[in-house]
Protein backbone atom coordinates (compact mmCIF):
# COMPACT_ATOMS: atom_id res chain seq x y z
CA UNK A 1 0.00 0.00 0.00
CA UNK A 2 1.55 3.28 -1.13
CA UNK A 3 1.54 6.31 1.15
CA UNK A 4 0.65 9.84 0.04
CA UNK A 5 1.60 12.86 2.13
CA UNK A 6 -0.91 15.73 2.29
CA UNK A 7 0.62 18.96 3.62
CA UNK A 8 -1.76 21.91 4.03
CA UNK A 9 -1.34 25.22 5.87
CA UNK A 10 -4.92 25.48 7.17
CA UNK A 11 -6.57 23.91 10.20
CA UNK A 12 -7.08 20.16 9.97
CA UNK A 13 -10.87 20.50 9.72
CA UNK A 14 -10.55 22.52 6.52
CA UNK A 15 -7.85 20.15 5.27
CA UNK A 16 -10.19 17.17 5.66
CA UNK A 17 -12.88 19.05 3.74
CA UNK A 18 -10.55 19.81 0.81
CA UNK A 19 -9.28 16.23 0.94
CA UNK A 20 -12.69 15.06 -0.27
CA UNK A 21 -11.88 16.45 -3.71
CA UNK A 22 -8.43 14.88 -3.58
CA UNK A 23 -9.75 11.43 -2.70
CA UNK A 24 -12.38 11.73 -5.45
CA UNK A 25 -9.65 12.36 -8.02
CA UNK A 26 -7.62 9.47 -6.65
CA UNK A 27 -10.65 7.20 -6.83
CA UNK A 28 -11.20 8.13 -10.47
CA UNK A 29 -7.57 7.17 -11.07
CA UNK A 30 -8.09 3.80 -9.37
CA UNK A 31 -6.79 4.53 -5.87
CA UNK A 32 -8.96 4.27 -2.77
CA UNK A 33 -7.82 5.33 0.69
CA UNK A 34 -7.64 2.34 2.99
CA UNK A 35 -7.59 -0.15 0.09
CA UNK A 36 -4.50 0.49 -2.00
CA UNK A 37 -3.27 3.84 -0.64
CA UNK A 38 -2.84 5.56 2.71
CA UNK A 39 -2.87 9.34 3.18
CA UNK A 40 -0.75 10.97 5.88
CA UNK A 41 -2.26 14.35 6.78
CA UNK A 42 -0.06 17.16 8.12
CA UNK A 43 -1.18 20.68 9.10
CA UNK A 44 0.55 23.40 11.15
CA UNK A 45 -2.83 25.10 11.75
CA UNK A 46 -1.73 28.29 10.02
CA UNK A 47 1.76 28.43 11.55
CA UNK A 48 4.07 28.81 8.55
CA UNK A 49 7.19 28.24 10.64
CA UNK A 50 6.18 24.64 11.31
CA UNK A 51 5.93 23.71 7.63
CA UNK A 52 9.60 22.68 7.12
CA UNK A 53 9.46 20.19 10.00
CA UNK A 54 6.19 18.68 8.77
CA UNK A 55 7.55 18.38 5.21
CA UNK A 56 10.72 16.73 6.56
CA UNK A 57 8.57 14.28 8.52
CA UNK A 58 6.72 13.21 5.37
CA UNK A 59 10.04 12.73 3.56
CA UNK A 60 11.33 10.64 6.46
CA UNK A 61 8.24 8.44 6.15
CA UNK A 62 9.20 7.87 2.50
CA UNK A 63 5.84 8.83 1.05
CA UNK A 64 5.37 8.15 -2.67
CA UNK A 65 3.98 11.63 -3.46
CA UNK A 66 3.52 14.85 -1.48
CA UNK A 67 0.42 16.95 -2.09
CA UNK A 68 1.26 20.49 -0.93
CA UNK A 69 -1.69 22.86 -0.73
CA UNK A 70 -2.87 26.14 0.73
CA UNK A 71 -0.63 28.71 -0.96
CA UNK A 72 2.97 28.39 -2.12
CA UNK A 73 4.61 27.95 1.29
CA UNK A 74 3.69 24.26 1.76
CA UNK A 75 5.08 23.53 -1.72
CA UNK A 76 8.25 25.47 -0.96
CA UNK A 77 8.70 23.54 2.28
CA UNK A 78 8.26 20.25 0.43
CA UNK A 79 10.69 21.35 -2.31
CA UNK A 80 13.30 22.23 0.31
CA UNK A 81 12.85 18.82 1.95
CA UNK A 82 13.20 16.66 -1.18
CA UNK A 83 14.42 16.83 -4.77
CA UNK A 84 13.28 13.32 -5.65
CA UNK A 85 9.82 12.66 -4.20
CA UNK A 86 7.14 13.95 -6.63
CA UNK A 87 5.28 17.03 -5.38
CA UNK A 88 1.79 18.05 -6.55
CA UNK A 89 0.81 21.53 -5.39
CA UNK A 90 -2.59 23.22 -5.20
CA UNK A 91 -2.16 26.98 -5.02
CA UNK A 92 -4.08 30.15 -5.87
CA UNK A 93 -0.92 32.14 -6.56
CA UNK A 94 1.13 32.23 -9.78
CA UNK A 95 3.40 29.14 -9.56
CA UNK A 96 5.90 30.52 -12.09
CA UNK A 97 6.22 33.93 -10.43
CA UNK A 98 6.54 32.21 -7.05
CA UNK A 99 9.30 29.91 -8.30
CA UNK A 100 7.49 26.59 -7.96
CA UNK A 101 7.88 25.61 -11.62
CA UNK A 102 9.89 26.79 -14.61
CA UNK A 103 6.78 27.15 -16.78
CA UNK A 104 3.16 26.02 -16.84
CA UNK A 105 3.58 23.72 -19.84
CA UNK A 106 6.98 22.31 -18.80
CA UNK A 107 7.21 22.39 -15.02
CA UNK A 108 10.58 20.61 -14.83
CA UNK A 109 12.03 18.91 -11.77
CA UNK A 110 9.87 16.92 -9.39
CA UNK A 111 7.03 19.44 -9.09
CA UNK A 112 3.73 20.04 -10.89
CA UNK A 113 0.22 20.77 -9.78
CA UNK A 114 -2.91 22.89 -9.98
CA UNK A 115 -2.89 26.70 -10.16
CA UNK A 116 -6.31 27.98 -9.12
CA UNK A 117 -5.30 31.60 -9.87
CA UNK A 118 -7.59 32.86 -7.10
CA UNK A 119 -5.24 35.73 -6.27
CA UNK A 120 -5.65 37.13 -9.78
CA UNK A 121 -9.40 37.51 -9.21
CA UNK A 122 -9.33 40.07 -6.38
CA UNK A 123 -10.02 42.98 -8.74
CA UNK A 124 -13.04 41.20 -10.20
CA UNK A 125 -14.36 40.49 -6.70
CA UNK A 126 -14.11 44.17 -5.83
CA UNK A 127 -15.99 45.05 -9.02
CA UNK A 128 -18.78 42.63 -8.10
CA UNK A 129 -18.95 44.09 -4.59
CA UNK A 130 -19.19 47.58 -6.08
CA UNK A 131 -22.05 46.43 -8.33
CA UNK A 132 -23.84 45.35 -5.17
CA UNK A 133 -23.28 48.71 -3.42
CA UNK A 134 -22.76 51.16 -6.32
CA UNK A 135 -23.06 54.27 -4.12
CA UNK A 136 -20.31 53.18 -1.74
CA UNK A 137 -17.64 55.75 -0.93
CA UNK A 138 -15.48 53.31 1.06
CA UNK A 139 -14.95 49.58 0.54
CA UNK A 140 -12.76 47.44 2.78
CA UNK A 141 -10.54 44.44 2.19
CA UNK A 142 -9.14 42.00 4.75
CA UNK A 143 -5.77 40.57 3.72
CA UNK A 144 -3.36 38.20 5.45
CA UNK A 145 0.07 39.85 4.99
CA UNK A 146 1.78 36.50 5.65
CA UNK A 147 0.18 34.99 2.54
CA UNK A 148 2.73 34.77 -0.32
CA UNK A 149 0.38 36.51 -2.75
CA UNK A 150 -0.52 39.38 -0.38
CA UNK A 151 1.52 42.03 -2.21
CA UNK A 152 -0.13 41.14 -5.53
CA UNK A 153 -3.56 41.18 -3.88
CA UNK A 154 -2.99 44.63 -2.41
CA UNK A 155 -1.80 46.05 -5.72
CA UNK A 156 -4.71 44.59 -7.70
CA UNK A 157 -7.26 45.82 -5.19
CA UNK A 158 -5.84 49.33 -5.03
CA UNK A 159 -5.79 49.58 -8.83
CA UNK A 160 -9.39 48.37 -8.98
CA UNK A 161 -10.47 50.83 -6.28
CA UNK A 162 -8.89 53.67 -8.25
CA UNK A 163 -10.79 52.62 -11.40
CA UNK A 164 -14.03 52.38 -9.43
CA UNK A 165 -13.36 55.75 -7.74
CA UNK A 166 -13.82 54.41 -4.23
CA UNK A 167 -11.64 54.61 -1.15
CA UNK A 168 -10.12 51.27 -0.20
CA UNK A 169 -9.61 50.48 3.48
CA UNK A 170 -7.09 47.63 3.76
CA UNK A 171 -7.02 45.65 7.01
CA UNK A 172 -4.38 43.05 7.87
CA UNK A 173 -5.30 39.92 9.77
CA UNK A 174 -2.97 37.06 10.65
CA UNK A 175 -4.62 35.52 13.74
CA UNK A 176 -8.13 34.80 15.01
CA UNK A 177 -7.66 37.34 17.81
CA UNK A 178 -7.54 40.14 15.21
CA UNK A 179 -11.00 39.47 13.78
CA UNK A 180 -12.94 41.60 16.27
CA UNK A 181 -10.52 44.52 15.86
CA UNK A 182 -10.84 44.33 12.07
CA UNK A 183 -14.63 44.54 12.19
CA UNK A 184 -14.48 47.35 14.75
CA UNK A 185 -12.31 49.30 12.30
CA UNK A 186 -14.80 48.60 9.51
CA UNK A 187 -17.58 50.10 11.60
CA UNK A 188 -15.44 53.07 12.59
CA UNK A 189 -14.69 53.95 8.97
CA UNK A 190 -18.26 53.17 7.87
CA UNK A 191 -17.19 50.88 5.06
CA UNK A 192 -20.12 50.00 2.80
CA UNK A 193 -18.79 46.58 1.81
CA UNK A 194 -16.10 44.06 2.62
CA UNK A 195 -13.87 41.85 0.48
CA UNK A 196 -12.16 38.90 2.18
CA UNK A 197 -9.05 38.10 0.15
CA UNK A 198 -7.90 34.69 -1.02
CA UNK A 199 -5.93 33.00 1.77
CA UNK A 200 -6.22 29.59 3.51
CA UNK A 201 -6.22 31.15 6.98
CA UNK A 202 -8.93 33.68 6.17
CA UNK A 203 -10.99 30.99 4.48
CA UNK A 204 -10.72 28.81 7.59
CA UNK A 205 -12.38 31.65 9.57
CA UNK A 206 -15.36 31.80 7.18
CA UNK A 207 -18.04 31.00 9.76
CA UNK A 208 -16.98 33.72 12.19
CA UNK A 209 -16.46 36.17 9.31
CA UNK A 210 -19.98 35.54 8.03
CA UNK A 211 -21.38 35.86 11.56
CA UNK A 212 -19.68 39.21 12.20
CA UNK A 213 -20.57 40.57 8.76
CA UNK A 214 -24.20 39.68 9.46
CA UNK A 215 -24.07 41.22 12.92
CA UNK A 216 -22.72 44.49 11.57
CA UNK A 217 -24.86 44.42 8.39
CA UNK A 218 -21.82 44.60 6.10
CA UNK A 219 -22.22 43.10 2.60
CA UNK A 220 -19.19 40.88 2.00
CA UNK A 221 -17.70 38.90 -0.87
CA UNK A 222 -15.46 35.87 -0.39
CA UNK A 223 -13.24 33.75 -2.68
CA UNK A 224 -14.93 30.38 -2.05
CA UNK A 225 -18.50 29.10 -2.13
CA UNK A 226 -17.87 27.43 1.25
CA UNK A 227 -18.11 30.89 2.82
CA UNK A 228 -21.54 31.40 1.28
CA UNK A 229 -22.64 27.99 2.51
CA UNK A 230 -21.54 29.14 5.98
CA UNK A 231 -23.85 32.16 5.77
CA UNK A 232 -21.75 34.62 3.79
CA UNK A 233 -23.43 36.83 1.22
CA UNK A 234 -21.50 36.27 -2.00
CA UNK A 235 -18.45 34.49 -3.42
CA UNK A 236 -16.60 34.49 -6.71
CA UNK A 237 -13.76 32.21 -7.70
CA UNK A 238 -12.72 28.86 -9.09
CA UNK A 239 -14.25 25.62 -7.83
CA UNK A 240 -11.55 24.64 -5.32
CA UNK A 241 -12.92 21.14 -4.78
CA UNK A 242 -12.48 20.50 -8.49
CA UNK A 243 -8.88 21.73 -8.24
CA UNK A 244 -8.18 19.19 -5.52
CA UNK A 245 -9.87 16.52 -7.64
CA UNK A 246 -7.47 17.39 -10.47
CA UNK A 247 -4.58 17.12 -8.02
CA UNK A 248 -5.81 13.64 -7.07
CA UNK A 249 -5.83 12.68 -10.74
CA UNK A 250 -2.23 13.84 -11.10
CA UNK A 251 -1.17 11.88 -8.02
CA UNK A 252 -2.77 8.77 -9.52
CA UNK A 253 -0.93 9.29 -12.81
CA UNK A 254 2.36 9.73 -10.98
CA UNK A 255 1.78 6.56 -8.97
CA UNK A 256 1.32 4.77 -12.30
CA UNK A 257 4.69 5.99 -13.52
CA UNK A 258 4.29 9.40 -15.12
CA UNK A 259 6.83 12.10 -14.24
CA UNK A 260 5.84 15.47 -12.72
CA UNK A 261 8.14 17.30 -15.15
CA UNK A 262 6.00 16.04 -18.05
CA UNK A 263 2.63 16.97 -16.53
CA UNK A 264 1.60 20.58 -17.35
CA UNK A 265 0.27 22.72 -14.52
CA UNK A 266 -3.54 22.60 -14.58
CA UNK A 267 -5.57 25.80 -14.50
CA UNK A 268 -9.33 26.22 -13.95
CA UNK A 269 -11.62 26.91 -16.87
CA UNK A 270 -14.72 27.78 -14.83
CA UNK A 271 -15.34 30.45 -12.21
CA UNK A 272 -18.54 30.63 -10.23
CA UNK A 273 -20.53 33.43 -8.62
CA UNK A 274 -22.63 32.23 -5.69
CA UNK A 275 -25.17 34.44 -3.90
CA UNK A 276 -27.04 33.76 -0.66
CA UNK A 277 -30.47 35.42 -0.89
CA UNK A 278 -31.31 34.51 2.71
CA UNK A 279 -28.29 36.48 3.89
CA UNK A 280 -29.17 39.35 1.55
CA UNK A 281 -32.64 39.53 3.07
CA UNK A 282 -31.20 39.50 6.60
CA UNK A 283 -28.95 42.41 5.60
CA UNK A 284 -31.87 44.31 4.08
CA UNK A 285 -30.27 44.17 0.64
CA UNK A 286 -31.88 43.70 -2.73
CA UNK A 287 -29.49 42.07 -5.19
CA UNK A 288 -29.46 44.10 -8.45
CA UNK A 289 -31.09 42.04 -11.25
CA UNK A 290 -28.01 42.24 -13.54
CA UNK A 291 -25.83 40.85 -10.73
CA UNK A 292 -28.37 38.16 -9.92
CA UNK A 293 -28.43 37.17 -13.59
CA UNK A 294 -24.67 36.58 -13.48
CA UNK A 295 -24.94 34.14 -10.58
CA UNK A 296 -24.09 30.49 -11.22
CA UNK A 297 -25.89 29.47 -8.05
CA UNK A 298 -28.43 31.21 -5.83
CA UNK A 299 -28.99 29.91 -2.30
CA UNK A 300 -32.08 30.54 -0.18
Amino acid sequence: MQVIGFLHIAAIGYVRQMALGLTQGLKEAGYVEGQNITIEYRSPNGDYERLPALAADLVARRVAVIVAAGGTQPARAAMAATKTIPIVFVSATDPVAMGLVASLNRPGGNVTGVSLIGVALEARRLELLHELVPNAETLAAIINPDYPGAAIQSLELQDAATRLKVKLLTLNMTTRTEIDAAFATLAQHRASGLLVAQDPFLISQREEMALLAGRDAIPAIYPLRESVMAGGLMSYGPVFSDGYRQAGDYVGRILKGEKPAALPVVQPTKFELVINLKTAKALGLEIPPPLLALADEVIG
